[in-house]
């Protein structure tokens, strides 16, 4: 099992790491425009296995050298500038960054899954299935799996559960217009309420992010923590259920779209899209994030040169 990952700042050289540590793949590739830094944290890694349980070739490469992967996990971005208010200020850069970048990863690595870290993660997850020209289910971005993951562990503060036990997914984009599914939420049997206490927990989610961002500049441990978790049900064909941005031709009555439903995910990719039965305020939050993630779509990636 190869797995490479492509751009090794906070967030791509996190993810190798949580790799290693969890002994992800026998073939471990870094790859980045700072070949440099590539280099560096590959034999930093390579220094850690005599403490790992799994022996593995590491080893960093220049983008445009990377081949035969099994898996891509593309982290490389464009820079933000100071505190960042929105992951759409990434947008036009990266899409950018993409359409050059993508093309030649694609050609050389044609039997690769694609797990999308990179943000605006739904636009960028969209782009990279028409550049791909393969199958959606070979093409994933990590979308609200974090903040589905955020969600648990302070609904479990509340609810004085362990976070594993809480059944939550929050779906849509993963930014300001996700949304929550409470009436498919549950602890055990018992239903988790949609009440104040727990929207206001939901909106703190949906701006945590931001506050990790602007406190250290970055953030890295959730995300990476959060990508392991799909390596691994890729890796070990887990058949696990997690929500994640994926294009879809039709959804829920949503048609030609990428967005974070909830999906099966083993070792072909994205196996199967879940049909949850949402309720009417769910209905409303689904269609108005749709519409936006649409234009955003259309914006970013039709824009004039």
């Amino acid at each position: 099992m190869k797995i490479s990952i492509i751009g090794t700042g906070n967030v791509g050289s996190t993810i190798a790491y949580a790799v290693v540590l969890k002994g992800l793949c026998n073939h471990l590739v870094l790859a980045g425009r700072n070949v440099t830094k590539a280099r560096g944290d590959a034999l930093d890694l390579l220094h850690t296995l005599s403490f790992c349980e799994r022996p593995m070739t590491i080893e960093s490469s220049a983008i445009e050298e990377v081949r035969d992967s099994d898996i891509l996990v593309i982290t490389a971005s464009a820079k933000g500038r100071g505190k960042m208010t929105s992951r759409m200020e990434l947008g036009a850069g990266n899409v950018k960054l993409f359409k050059k970048m993508m093309p030649p990863l694609i050609q050389n690595n044609p039997a690769a899954i694609i797990v999308i870290i990179s943000n605006p993660v739904d636009v960028l997850t969209y782009l990279t299935t028409q550049i791909a020209g393969l199958p959606s289910s070979r093409i994933m971005g990590i979308g609200t799996l974090v903040d589905s993951a955020r969600f648990r562990v302070l609904l479990s503060h509340e609810e004085k559960i362990h976070p594993d036990d809480l059944r939550t997914y929050i779906l849509g984009e993963h930014g300001p217009n996700q949304f929550p599914v409470f009436s498919n939420a549950f602890a055990g049997s018992e239903r988790i309420a949609d009440n104040p206490e727990h929207r206001r927990i939901f909106e703190e989610v949906t701006k945590a992010g931001f506050d990790v961002y602007n406190l250290k500049g970055y953030t890295n441990f959730a995300i990476a923590t959060a990508t392991s978790e799909v390596l691994k049900a890729i890796v070990f064909d887990d058949h696990r259920t997690m929500p994640l941005s994926i294009y879809f031709r039709e959804w829920q009555g949503i048609e030609d779209n990428c967005f974070s439903i909830p999906v099966v995910v083993g070792r072909t990719g994205v196996i199967r899209h879940l049909q949850p039965k949402l309720n009417q305020v769910e209905r409303t939050a689904l269609e108005k994030t749709a519409a936006l993630i649409r234009e955003n779509i259309n914006q970013l990636i039709n824009q004039k040169k």
